[in-house]
């Protein structure tokens, strides 16, 4: 068995600059073994071996060990159920501390709760710190001590709590790794997955995006977002950075990074939310839920352009405009009448950014079900849409090209979808 250590175990922070749990870690006193999980818990339920999101995650890692080589450390990369590869780890090195950073879906703390009991049934002690958020658990509350449930007063409460001390950067010292002989990490192919044609690039905020935000980000053809989404996700860029650079230029984009917390919180404090609808009246909504009207909206072949040109654009690229994954989705919840689970199922497949606090809130806002969500009678009319932000049609010309040959008649007619909606939906409520 090898010399005392203490093991630092990457999730959704891949990184190895401004990591609270690293920083920490190092400061232990004690070599530090970094090691990696490729959980098959959650690997098995993807369906397609092409994912991309794997891939992402695998390149970063890559980046993460060569890295590491130039301090003469390498990175441990496993394939397996984390409670047996802790067993595995923990026979090969005298393991004093596990150190990590928290994650807040109901999974996550599930599994976290298993291997710290483990742990310390061990005598092995777990450390777990905040890092992909500002503010965690019940930092940001009401006076009551309650979780906020509307963003606005939670974000004016984020924003009266913030100080510069909490976006500061958390400085990593890697003198302190366990030495090791340099070694590649387990291949695409020996966890069960393809290369894809996805490029991993060290993710940084760009000016050039950020500094008009606010002017360009709800219109599609100009691609005007940050597309930080995926790289806040697996924790391969700093939210402190982010946050930082928002502060510096611009306000709108920092009101979205505190959408993403809100959403977190959310789930933190009501994690039924990923099985039910935030307000539970709305679980008695009768939907259509056609499974043809389903796949046809799955294939963008609905015969509203934008809409499909959205789906195509996900189907083809796992990534959808903001303003237009916001008009797919209510065109799914209210002109078709199908459950928002089946549609938040379907993007939790296809998003290279797919984040389940984020990809649920957003749902349930579209349906009308979630917290401060929009009104139920909020209906986005599709040609309305187009009309504001893709009135030349650029957008839908790129990922719907044959729209004008009017190939696909449209699946429903707006005005009477909408009418139909409106009706369904005021009986559920009503009857609760």
């Amino acid at each position: 068995m090898e010399n005392k250590v203490v093991v630092y175990w990457f999730r959704r922070d891949l990184r190895l600059e401004d990591n609270k749990g690293l920083q920490q870690a190092l400061a232990s006193g004690l070599p530090v073994l970094p090691v990696f999980i490729f959980d098959t818990d959650i690997l098995d339920q993807l369906s397609d071996p092409y994912d991309r999101r794997v891939d992402y995650i695998h390149q970063a890692l890559i980046s993460i060990n060569d890295t590491l080589h130039k301090y003469q450390s390498t990175l441990q990369v496993y394939h397996g159920k984390p409670l047996e590869i802790f067993e595995l780890i923990t026979t090969q090195y005298q393991v004093q501390a596990v150190y990590c950073n928290r994650d807040y879906e109901p999974q996550a703390i599930k599994r976290d709760h298993a291997v710290k009991k483990k742990l310390q049934k061990n005598g092995i002690q777990f450390y777990d710190f905040k890092d992909q958020v500002i503010f965690d658990q019940s930092e940001v509350v009401k006076a009551d001590g309650l979780a906020y449930t509307v963003y606005t007063p939670y974000a004016k409460k984020w924003r009266s709590e913030l100080q510069q001390e909490h976006y500061k950067t958390a400085k990593v010292d890697l003198n302190n790794l366990l030495k090791a002989q340099p070694d590649n990490i387990v291949s695409l192919a020996n966890i069960g997955f393809r290369k894809t044609d996805i490029n991993f690039q060290k993710p940084t905020p760009d000016l050039s995006i950020i500094k008009d935000y606010n002017q360009y980000r709800d219109f599609p053809a100009l691609d005007k977002t940050s597309h930080l989404g995926i790289a806040l996700r697996f924790g391969t860029i700093s939210i402190r950075e982010c946050v930082s650079f928002a502060i510096k230029h611009n306000d709108t984009w920092l009101s979205e990074l505190i959408w993403r917390e809100f959403f977190m919180q959310i789930l933190y404090h009501f994690p039924e939310v990923v099985h039910r609808s935030f307000k539970p009246q709305y679980d008695y909504i009768e939907w259509r839920n056609n499974e043809e009207e389903f796949q046809r909206w799955c294939r963008g072949e609905t015969g509203y352009p934008i809409v499909d040109a959205g789906m195509r654009q996900l189907n083809t690229t796992g990534f959808m405009h903001n303003r237009v994954r916001m008009i797919v989705a209510s065109f799914l919840c209210k002109h078709l009448l199908i459950d928002w689970r089946w549609g938040e199922a379907y993007f939790a497949e296809k998003l290279l950014d797919y984040d389940l606090a984020a990809n649920n809130g957003n749902w349930q806002w579209a349906a009308g079900s979630g917290c401060d969500a929009a009104p139920y009678f909020r209906i986005f009319n599709p040609t309305a849409q187009t009309q504001k932000f893709d009135k030349d049609l650029q957008y839908i010309k790129k990922w719907n090209p044959d729209f004008q040959q009017n190939i696909t008649p449209p699946i429903v007619q707006h005005e009477i979808a909408r009418q139909h909606a409106l009706q369904v939906y005021k009986k559920a409520l009503q009857n609760v």
